[in-house]
């Protein structure tokens, strides 16, 4: 990924000003940046604009970034055309993310996440202990509960466990709960699977037992970093492993129409949308998947504050420190490896065990 020195944040906060008060076009600033980081800010100021609800000038510049992304590898500002083209000029989410598992699902089935998740899997089973006991497992934010049903199939597979004594899962959406029930009735018994629908934020004082591993997959960057570690303090009596699988992206300090915040969004959902249109699906089903969950992700991240966006996400070495001040000298960290990487994306492995 690439990052913005001190100076740069400065100077584009300044022309960010200009740019919102209409005294620059992008015919003005070309030759005043990187030539790496000219779609970027392109990107930055047609975002401001958008958020402001300024559509025309959103538009050119735009424009101006998906010209100048001709032959590059990211073309974050032509799927923001083409998003704004959809919904009829306006920023805005359609609905809300996860409304619809569908979207999610086939996200999780493109050859990048595919690939990285099953790295994933085969990570964690390289770092977990063996368990002389039924596994006791807490899915924090389950979605559909096909990572969790792989994890257990392939634990059993490498006779880290032999069997499941609970699943506990925990997601605010209905429609994902209902389809984690079905999805994990193939890996592990129903009468061992319980359900707490609603977001771990409002559960995590009233969870109970003690659980071998929580898995947070994709789901616990929905909330800023103090309330990420106030629920993971509330849990670490009850967890002894925490398996995180996440994206690397710096969504949660900064804030709302900040340079970084948006350099950030504009290389992991450029790369991220891009991997849903390059797979071959239906293209009504690749619309949806980037209009009804990816760009809601990325319309919260640039348009709402801090406190109210809908993700969170966090750079890997926020996430260790984050670990640290919440589980304390107890747990240290037992992998660290990396699911996915290219030059602007990265999915990666953490396991902290006590």
């Amino acid at each position: 990924m690439l990052f913005l020195s001190g100076d740069e944040k400065a100077h584009w906060r300044t022309l960010g000003g200009r740019v919102r008060a209409s005294t620059t076009s992008p015919h003005d600033l070309e030759r005043e940046f990187r030539p790496s980081l000219w779609p970027m800010f392109c990107f930055y100021a047609g975002t401001l604009l958008a958020a402001d609800g300024e559509e025309r000038g959103a538009m050119a510049w735009l424009v101006a970034g998906a010209r100048a992304e001709g032959g590059s590898s990211l073309l974050t500002n032509t799927f923001a055309l083409g998003f704004l083209h959809r919904q009829n000029g306006r920023f805005v989410a359609p609905e809300a993310a996860f409304t619809d598992p569908r979207p999610w699902v086939h996200f999780a089935g493109v050859p990048a996440m595919r690939s990285s998740r099953q790295r994933f899997i085969e990570q964690c089973g390289a770092s977990l202990p063996r368990f002389q006991r039924p596994l006791r497992v807490l899915d924090i934010g389950c979605g559909d509960g096909g990572l969790l049903a792989s994890l257990i199939r392939h634990l059993r597979l490498i006779g880290t466990i032999s069997d499941v004594g609970e699943a506990l899962l925990v997601d605010s959406s209905p429609a994902m709960v209902a389809l984690a029930r079905e999805t994990l009735g193939t890996a592990v018994a129903p009468a061992s699977v319980r359900v707490l629908n609603d977001r771990i934020e409002a559960v995590s004082a009233a969870i109970d037992g003690h659980f071998d591993v929580a898995l947070m997959s994709a789901s616990y960057h929905h909330m800023p970093w103090e309330h990420k570690a106030l629920h993971l303090e509330r849990l670490r009596p009850r967890v002894d492993h925490v398996l995180l699988f996440e994206v690397s992206a710096n969504h949660d300090l900064p804030d709302l129409g900040s340079p970084e915040l948006a350099a950030s969004v504009y290389q992991t959902y450029g790369r991220l949308i891009d991997a849903v249109f390059a797979h071959d699906a239906p293209v009504e089903l690749a619309n949806a998947c980037v209009d009804r969950f990816l760009m809601p992700e990325e319309v919260s991240l640039l348009t709402q504050p801090r406190g109210e966006r809908t993700d969170y996400h966090m750079l890997r070495t926020q996430w260790h420190e984050l670990f640290r001040r919440a589980l304390g000298d107890e747990y240290s960290c037992w992998c660290d490896a990396t699911a996915y990487a290219d030059d602007f994306v990265e999915l990666f492995t953490l396991h902290y065990g006590r």
